[in-house]
Order: structure tokens, then C-alpha cells, then sequence
């Protein structure tokens, strides 16, 4: 018996021609199918790969507690790499951070500040000073919040260390409360724990009056 192919083929060349040119389309279809599912799922792949990159890269905000002193004062607890663990005077109305010399002086046995520029500053009371600007490796604040490459002024003695513009332009947007008192910051880096041998102790037992 001639199959029903064979028999079209010999009878009905241009039948068996439509027949062969639809079983081709129809293959050219399952390839482009399956061609367009792969690139779909890469698409997909690469769409969740970006939201993903997207989402981690999103700031987060860090909330760091501050404690209130006399003459309604705040301060934040937080860390000057290569020096140690200080108490840091929030004052925005500051245009820089700053430490003291004492401070300066072991950043740099440690290669951990670098001159910026000399600059007049106006003081407190009026006085006009002229102070050293430095910049500082890293300082960090509360225990969620790391800040890199601030400059700072540096003030004579052991006078306290002061968070100012410079260092919470580096933190982002930030938010002032009250009520509990404390600091939210936009734009902090991850907190790297630091070695054993850079945890000094803290070097701001003095303090100026006010």
C-alpha cells in the first residue's frame, strides 16, 4: 500500500508542495516560539538582576540617638577612625565638623588626615580665627551610620569635636527630633567593624565653656 504521503506527492505535486511548505512554517514557528520564550525569560532574568541592584542601592535611613546635656545641648555618640569612640556636639549651625589638635595628631601618625586648606573662621563670640582644614578618612556615627573623606576644622587643645555641615551634607538629607531626641540621616555607608588595635580610648575628656 503507497502511503497517503507518497500517493499525494505523486498525484498532487502541488498539494504535497502546500503540505511541505506549512510543515516548514509550522517549525519556523515552534523555533521562533521558543526562541522568544528564551529572550523573555532573559528579559525577566534581567529585569529582576536591575530591581534587584535597584532596591540595594536605594539609601536607607539611619536613625542615630542623640543625648541631651546642659544648656540644651545634644550630642551623638560615634567613632573618628584611628582616633576612637567620642561624643560629638550636633550644631548645624556649624559650617564644618571639627576636632582638636590632640585628635589631629594621631590621624596623622596614621596617615589618617589630609591638608585641605586654610580658612577664617568667625567664632562663637565674634572672635575671627584662622583654622586648618583637614580631611578625615572616616567618622562614624551611632552604630549604623558611616561617613567618609569629611573636612574638618581643627581647633587648639582638647576642645570637644563638633558634627557640623560638613560632615551631615555627607550623611544626606537629614531629620532633627526632639521628641526622642535624635538624628535621621539619608545617606549613610554600611558600618565596617574596625580592628582591635584602632579601638583607642576616647580622647575627649575636656571640654571648653560655653
Amino acid at each position: 500500500m503507497i502511503p497517503v504521503k507518497e500517493r499525494a506527492r505523486n498525484n498532487f505535486p502541488i498539494l504535497h508542495l502546500g503540505f511541505d511548505l506549512l510543515s516548514r512554517l509550522t517549525s519556523y514557528i515552534h523555533a521562533i516560539g521558543r526562541f522568544s520564550l528564551s529572550l523573555l525569560v532573559l528579559q525577566c532574568g534581567l529585569l529582576l538582576f536591575t530591581a534587584g541592584s535597584a532596591s540595594a542601592a536605594m539609601p536607607v535611613d539611619h536613625v542615630v540617638p542623640m543625648t541631651e546635656k546642659s544648656a540644651k545641648t545634644f550630642y551623638v555618640q560615634g567613632e573618628i577612625a584611628g582616633v576612637g569612640a567620642v561624643d560629638f556636639l550636633v550644631d548645624t549651625g556649624s559650617s564644618y565638623n571639627t576636632i582638636n589638635e590632640h585628635s589631629l595628631a594621631m590621624l596623622q601618625e596614621q596617615g589618617r588626615a589630609s591638608f585641605v586648606r586654610d580658612l577664617i573662621g568667625i567664632l562663637a563670640n565674634g572672635q575671627r580665627k584662622r583654622v586648618a582644614v583637614y580631611r578625615l578618612d572616616i567618622i562614624r556615627l551611632g552604630d549604623n551610620c558611616e561617613l567618609h573623606d569629611v573636612e574638618a576644622a581643627v581647633f587648639p587643645g582638647r576642645t570637644r569635636h563638633i558634627l557640623g555641615l560638613s560632615g551631615l551634607r555627607k550623611a544626606g538629607n537629614f531629620t532633627f527630633s526632639f521628641e526622642p531626641p535624635q538624628l535621621t540621616l539619608s545617606s549613610c555607608l554600611p558600618v565596617a567593624k574596625l580592628p582591635s588595635n584602632e579601638r583607642l580610648a576616647a580622647v575627649q575628656d575636656a571640654e571648653v565653656q560655653e
